[in-house]
């Protein structure tokens, strides 16, 4: 509804038109202002700016949105922006680009960023469709008013188009707009200032090594060397260790300051730097600097003006060495010190042998002095005086606050315990004596591994009048015959002076060692190369070089009688004893002839006690304690055998044994686990165990009492442990020994074959 023209335009005398309306919406028409370009209008027209040269409503129109989507022209332009406040230039030229875009006759005008050009750009002019300035006020910028050499005048600024693309160049042809060649833009004369070279205030001086830093970090040359100063008073050869950073090329130089020399250890000689060939002297203070600073107004410090040298007046550039110029025999010159580099370590070598191919890395021998030529003077040291061990005697000697004597370390962890293999060697030994009292005397000796010590225990029988005790405590024991009140170090006992047949005179006592356990034949047995009393070998071939001149009538005499099916041929131990020391008497030891029943065992046991003899035992000590934790027993077993087979290690149920409290002694227990059945790998069948400690399933009577400790001990066997025969065989075949008739039917053989292969 319109407004009545003759009420005045004031509050309440006009009426609302937007009562009741719902849609504010502004309505807009495509309009078309040239042959196949449109843009949005207003208001409709009924023919269009431009006549068409088909008639109304023949030709088919398309709009342009649909028509033209994506396309858009672009032209380059550019403006000159006025700048203030600086005495160089007062304006610049920008370049810009100007994008129309066809489907809606919209523009965007936007600035190429340039990196650290200090200016915002990117778009100046956001997507829009732009007016025209005045006095032409009623339409927008279009195609027409686009081409090179025009000069759009947009939102108060003036572009100058001096390009355009090929699509835009293509475009325009095609609608009948004829566009120019393109315009050459002018200079900048911001841009051509900065063309001009001007020095530097603050010049880059130094020198990018961060490759080299990274490649070589840590990784350092080491040469040796010495500098001969003998020509100077009191002079003498100095060794020299040189060091050469491959990440920076700098050097220092180290020396290798002698014992007692008189001198501090530790010397620097040269500080990590650069080390010039050519020396002449110091340079001044300051020629070093990476710049020259000049002054070039007024002598007045608070007024004077200084800058930085750029053309680098008065520099001298210097050579220094590099890693090419080192090598084995090199002289090099140290400020005004020859060097020569004599070797280098291993890591050096391979750095010149991959790099330069040297392979020849001989190393030079340095001068020697006066005092090196001469022999050095051993250090006296004065005879033992029997105070105390030899060890802390000597101890005196070096120092005013002796020290106690180190103890081999590497020794100790060597032949230390380590579960069940005690690394101590125990022997059985009587007593020499005219004292018919002291031959009935027996004694335990230990050899201890760790330190070479000696224990000796006395084994005593009841009414002998001897106690039972300790008979000599741990320690090393001195050879005898020998001078003690020496300066030179006495010997001692050591494991290979023990043996069976062995004579020992400890402090004036003699001893016969006539046994040994079991764990003392097999350490000496698998350590051999220390022990030639077990060496197999050896005794094989003693006994071979004994026998090969009555080999005949030794295998006629003590040869067992044939056996008729495959039955090995064993000889029992006494027999084969007295046969061995018939031919060699007093050339063979004891343990030599031990050694050789144990190697060639028929692996027969022999039980010196019966399964029912220990099992007896066992009952009378369960019955004397009143002992009834059987189930508490069965039920620890079935706990460590979680998978219920039946069978547990030998130390896991001797564990078991000892921590249900058996009353049971050590050597009983270990005598009773030896003779229980056992698997295949060795593990017992704990339910043996339980039917052979019940004293309800087939009792026993009582046994007559012995000392347990004794009476099932190793020491208290007569005859060593040799199995029940020896395989006489395997004897003979080791022996290797051929007689007269053997020796003449292997020459028979061999000639028979040889005309077997001629014919």
């Amino acid at each position: 509804m319109l407004r009545a023209p003759v009420l005045p335009c004031l509050p309440g005398f006009n009426f609302d038109r937007n009562l009741g309306r719902t849609r504010f919406h502004r309505s807009q028409h495509f309009d078309k202002i040239h042959q196949g370009v449109y843009y949005l209008s207003e208001k409709k027209s009924n023919f269009g700016r431009y006549p068409s040269i088909y008639p109304r409503g023949d030709a088919q129109e398309i709009p342009p949105w649909l028509a033209y989507d994506g396309q858009r022209l672009t032209f380059k332009a550019y403006y000159q922006e006025t700048v203030e406040e600086t005495w160089k230039t007062s304006f610049r030229i920008r370049l810009v680009t100007i994008s129309f875009f066809l489907e809606d006759g919209t523009m965007k005008i936007s600035e190429p960023i340039v990196d650290n050009s200090g200016l915002e750009q990117g778009v100046l002019v956001r997507r829009q469709r732009i007016p025209m300035p005045d006095p032409v006020r009623y339409r927008f910028y279009d195609i027409i008013d686009l081409n090179i050499g025009k000069e759009p005048e947009i939102f108060g600024r003036v572009y100058k188009i001096v390009d355009c693309d090929k699509f835009t160049r293509r475009f325009l042809n095609r609608m009948g707009i004829p566009v120019p060649d393109p315009i050459e833009i002018p200079k900048d004369p911001y841009v051509e200032a900065r063309k001009i070279p001007a020095f530097p205030k603050k010049p880059k001086r130094k020198i990018d090594r961060l490759g080299n830093f990274l490649k070589y970090d840590k990784q350092v040359l080491r040469f040796y060397g010495y500098w001969d100063d003998t020509e100077s008073p009191y002079g003498t050869v100095h060794e020299l260790e040189i060091h050469y950073y491959l990440a920076d090329d700098t050097m220092e130089i180290k020396e290798n300051v002698p014992a007692n020399s008189g001198r501090d250890s530790g010397f620097m000689f040269v500080k990590r730097t650069k080390i010039p060939k050519f020396y002449s002297g110091l340079d001044p203070i300051g020629a070093e600097d990476p710049f020259t600073i000049l002054n070039v107004m007024g002598e007045d410090a608070n007024r004077s003006y200084a800058m930085i040298d750029a053309l680098d007046a008065g520099l001298t550039q210097k050579e220094y060495y590099k890693d090419n110029e080192l090598s084995i025999g090199a002289k090099i010159n140290v400020f005004g010190r020859t060097v020569v580099i004599t070797d280098m370590d291993a890591f050096t070598k391979e750095y010149y042998r991959k790099k330069y191919g040297l392979d020849d890395f001989t190393p030079l021998e340095r001068p020697r002095q006066k005092e090196e030529i001469c022999k050095p003077v051993e250090k006296y040291v004065p005879p033992y005086n029997g105070f105390g061990s030899y060890e802390d005697s000597l101890g005196n000697c070096f120092s005013m606050m002796p020290k106690p004597p180190k103890t081999d370390f590497v020794k100790f962890l060597h032949y230390d315990k380590q579960g069940f293999d005690s690394r101590v060697l125990r022997f059985r030994a009587n007593m020499i004596s005219n004292i018919p009292e002291n031959m009935d005397r027996h004694f335990i000796v230990r050899v201890y591994l760790i330190d070479d010590s000696i224990s000796i225990f006395e084994l005593t029988k009841r009414n002998s009048g001897f106690r039972r005790c300790l008979f000599l405590k741990k320690m090393p024991v001195m050879l005898p015959g020998q001078n003690v009140f020496v300066s030179k170090k006495p010997g001692y006992y050591k494991p290979e002076h023990f043996y069976i047949g062995a004579r020992l005179n400890i402090h004036g006592f003699h001893f016969l060692i006539i046994s040994a356990d079991f764990y003392a034949f097999r350490y000496m047995e698998l350590n051999c190369e220390k022990f030639p009393k077990a060496n197999i070998r050896l005794i094989i071939g003693k006994v071979r070089r004994a026998l090969t001149p009555v080999y005949k009538e030794f295998i006629e005499k003590h040869s067992p009688p044939p056996t008729t099916d495959d039955a090995i041929q064993t000889v029992e131990y006494e027999k084969f004893r007295k046969a061995i020391r018939e031919y060699l008497g007093d050339k063979i030891t004891e343990h030599e002839i031990i050694t050789m029943a144990r190697h060639y065992s028929s692996h027969e046991k022999k039980e010196s006690h019966t399964r029912e003899y220990v099992r007896q035992l066992i009952h009378t000590e369960l019955h004397r304690n009143l002992w009834n934790d059987a189930d508490r027993l069965k039920e620890d077993l079935l706990h460590w055998d979680r998978e219920r087979t039946g069978y547990l290690l030998r130390h896991t149920v001797y564990t078991v044994l000892r921590g249900c409290r058996i009353p049971l002694d050590v050597e009983l227990i270990n005598s009773m686990l030896d003779h229980l059945r056992k698997n295949a790998e060795e593990k017992i069948d704990y339910n043996d165990l339980m039917e052979f400690i019940d004293v309800k399933i087939k009792p026993l009577p009582p046994a007559v009492p012995i000392n347990v400790k004794t009476a099932l001990w190793w020491a208290s066997e007569q005859e060593p442990d040799c199995g029940a025969g020896i395989n006489w065989c395997s004897f003979v075949k080791d022996l290797d020994i051929k007689t007269d008739d053997e020796a003449l039917r292997i020459d028979e053989n061999k000639g028979k074959e040889v005309e077997a292969l001629t014919n």
